[in-house]
């Protein structure tokens, strides 16, 4: 009879192995308490990863298989490397030395002889120049990243508007942040389009912002829009068709034509009343006149529009073939769909038939070639999106703004979309993006999104993470980066399984920044990286290192010791709207405890600005968290009750009388502040002008505003662990584009936020 391994052995082994697949056997939560993965949960994520692990043996032949495959290349095929520092290669032989030769992208060229370091890489000299380089050294050739030391920022931006010194000196940066599809412009679209993001721009400028901040405007699924959410897109290398606006293009009279021939303008126009967005039938009906413009474009295309498609479809290559060809091949496969569960299925590429599951497969070659009107559509389509993102970011800028758009890269994608069908390679397969238990939520999170894998990026060169980081910012002045902490570590749930089943797995944080400052410079873009979560040690300092900016959020900026806490309960870990935000819960209701509340030591004061982080934007709430008169009224909570959100032991009753302490602490760090005086407004009088002056005196390079605190909206755009419970990205504002900024209290809470200050007692 055989030998049993001792158990401390066998778990041994399962950790060194789990450890050179990349995962964090060990980690400290949220509270800081050191927490083990599970062995099962080891076990079950590397073997999800392809890593057999149920032996001994076996875990010592995956941990043998690993090593091989990293000692199997020479080098990888990308280095980074920072400007104006000693440059290491790991180059594994014997010699102690290597001659090396780098070709600039200069076209000049730099030599000589690498010593090896005393932990045993190759050490080359400075590169004082950025960019992508060649690097020959032994047999391998790679390219080499020199990355600049820090990412463009906003006081370059400031910068390059060509001002005196002293002007910049007193420009103290803001702008507004948007939902894109809730603007109006009094035009029966349905929607808000990228033409209503140029006119809100140009509005936004002559009030002096200097940036407007977007929702993610990702690519979803054109034959399956039920899938609405932007955080969870088909693709994040190209653009949500139903953002494009054709009659820049095309005229409004072309456009006029489309929707009488097609007999929509009734559907448009009760689209376009409604205060909610029905995603399908917007889809529907926008995709008709889009198509109708497609049909008819030999006809009403000019010359020049048609030599511009067809540049766009060159320069768009395979990817943008690719993307094209996905969409034609989903909605072929929807349309054989009979049940909402048949349906579902056809959308996912991994249940189709295997010659359809690979871009690379030859019968993909004889389906475009057999559909190539629909996938020109498609990219028609695409062309029209990006012309329109352009335009309204050359809006932005005429207009006098420092930044112009922001832009938000979503934390991953849907693994039924495009992005993940195109770079299979790359991406994680199996898993979804999540978050490990926390207090508000201790059954830990899923997203239903799947993301780069490390492994893959390494071997691949970085190049898809290369090429999302250009598309993202090709028609950005700045770009948000969702979940930043994914560059260091991302909780990893394997498909099935419960969300406390997961693992972290690393990331090489290191690679990414660089290459995220080498982009963010060669597009003059500033980065803002989302850190609200359970925060990894030195993540922030390494971010403020590499001259990323994260977010301060008002209602998080409290004194410690219950500060981290709150942050996690932000927990803003994926945008998938699957995710609980928490924070400090309650309303206002229990006015008859406020007073003793208030003074309980449990409840935290609010920071005041001139304490919080300085290399961050300054922001009063996000998109997953309340407005401020949402927060004052403790509307989330109304929510929160009944959907049945309400944390482990917590009561409405209990909520509201901590919200009403809570407010309290603002109101005193507001009067403190010398921006408010007397009592306490009741919750239905939020004191929205003094909460942006207050934020308005931070000392970021930035400070951003919800464009739903400037109109004092009380519902907030997306309620993390709901979907359809939830009117998530769909609800309308209903101020007009051109009349938004000339409301007296716009212009009052734009002030204040610019000026830093109040009048005490005002109206909020």
């Amino acid at each position: 009879m055989p030998r049993q391994a001792h158990p401390d052995a066998a778990i041994a082994s399962l950790h060194l192995l789990a450890e050179r697949a990349g995962l964090l056997v060990h980690w400290q939560d949220a509270q800081g308490r050191d927490q083990t993965v599970p062995e099962e949960s080891l076990r079950t994520v590397l073997e999800r990863l392809e890593l057999p692990c149920k032996t001994i043996g076996q875990c010592e032949a995956s941990r043998a298989r690993l090593l091989a495959e990293d000692t199997a290349m020479a080098l990888p095929p990308l280095l980074t490397a920072d400007q104006n520092k000693p440059i290491r290669v790991p180059l594994v032989h014997t010699r102690p030395e290597q001659p090396w030769r780098v070709e600039l992208e200069d076209g000049s060229v730099r030599n000589g002889v690498a010593q090896r370091d005393a932990n045993g890489s190759l050490e080359l000299p400075p590169i004082d120049i950025a960019g992508y380089h060649r690097l020959l050294i032994g047999d391998s050739v790679v390219t080499l990243a020199v990355a600049p030391p820090r990412c463009y920022g906003v006081a370059d931006a400031v910068r390059e508007l060509g001002l005196s010194e002293a002007e910049r000196q007193a420009r103290r940066p803001w702008g507004v942040s948007v939902q894109l599809y809730g603007l109006r412009r009094g035009m029966p679209a349905g929607l808000g389009d990228l033409s209503a993001l140029a006119m809100f721009a140009e509005a936004a400028a002559r009030e002096g912002a200097d940036a407007v901040a977007i929702n993610p405007l990702h690519a979803g699924f054109a034959a399956f829009p039920e899938r609405s959410s932007p955080y969870a897109p088909s693709s994040r290398l190209f653009l949500n068709g139903l953002y494009a606006d054709p009659a820049p293009v095309f005229g409004h009279a072309a456009v006029a034509r489309a929707v009488s021939a097609l007999k929509l303008s009734g559907t448009l126009q009760t689209l376009e009343r409604a205060a909610e967005i029905d995603w399908p039938a917007l889809a529907q009906a926008r995709q008709a006149v889009l198509r109708w413009l497609w049909n008819e474009r030999k006809q009403l295309l000019t010359a020049e529009a048609a030599r511009d498609l067809d540049q766009f479809r060159a320069a768009g290559g395979k990817p943008l073939l690719a993307h094209a060809a996905f969409e034609a091949l989903q909605a072929q496969h929807l349309a054989q769909a009979g049940s909402a569960t048949q349906k579902q299925m056809a959308a996912d590429w991994r249940r189709w038939p295997v010659t359809h599951r690979s871009p690379q497969d030859a019968a993909l070659t004889a389906f475009a070639s057999a559909h190539e009107e629909e996938i020109g559509y498609h990219i028609f389509v695409q062309w029209l999106t990006a012309d329109g993102l352009r335009a309204a970011q050359r809006s932005a800028r005429d207009a006098g703004m420092a930044i112009g758009l922001i832009g938000d890269l979503a934390v991953g994608t849907d693994p039924t979309g495009s992005h993940a069908w195109t770079r299979q390679e790359e991406m994680l397969q199996g898993f979804s993006a999540g978050a490990p238990p926390d207090v508000y939520n201790p059954n830990g999170q899923s997203w239903g999104i799947t993301l780069f894998s490390p492994r893959g990026l390494r071997r691949h060169g970085y190049e898809a993470f290369i090429e999302m980081l250009r598309a993202n910012l090709r028609h950005v002045g700045g770009l948000r980066i969702d979940h930043a902490l994914g560059m260091a570590r991302v909780w990893l749930v394997p498909e099935g399984a419960p969300p406390q089943a997961g693992a972290y797995l690393r990331f090489p944080m290191d690679d990414m920044l660089r290459l995220i400052a080498l982009e963010s410079w060669r597009n003059r873009a500033v980065i803002i990286g989302e850190n609200l979560g359970t925060v990894p040690q030195t993540f922030n300092a390494t971010m403020e290192a590499r001259g990323m900016m994260g977010i301060d959020v008002l209602w998080f900026e409290r004194a410690e010791p219950e500060k981290e806490e709150n942050e996690d309960a932000s927990s803003n870990d994926g945008g998938a709207g699957a995710k609980d935000t928490g924070g400090s819960s309650g309303d206002g209701s229990a006015e008859a405890s406020a007073e003793d509340s208030a003074e309980d030591s449990e409840t935290p004061a609010f920071l005041q600005p001139q304490q919080w982080p300085p290399n961050a934007i300054a922001t009063t709430t996000t998109h997953d968290l309340p407005t401020i008169a949402g927060w004052w009224s403790g509307q989330d909570i109304t929510w929160r009750t009944r959907l049945d959100q309400l944390g482990p032991g917590e009561t409405e009753q209990a909520s509201r009388a901590q919200r009403a302490a809570d407010r309290e602490a603002l109101w005193t760090a507001l009067c403190e502040a010398g921006l408010c005086k007397g009592a306490t407004p009741s919750a239905d009088r939020a004191p929205i002008s003094a909460i942006l002056a207050f934020v308005g005196r931070a000392p970021t390079p930035l400070r951003i505003v919800p464009l739903e605190d400037l109109l004092g909206e009380v519902e907030q755009p997306n309620l993390p662990g709901t979907i359809d419970e939830h009117p998530n990205w769909r609800r309308r504002l209903g101020a007009d584009v051109k009349t938004l900024f000339s409301q007296a209290a716009v212009r009052r809470r734009i002030e204040a936020l610019r000026t830093g200050k109040a009048t005490p007692g005002s109206q909020p």
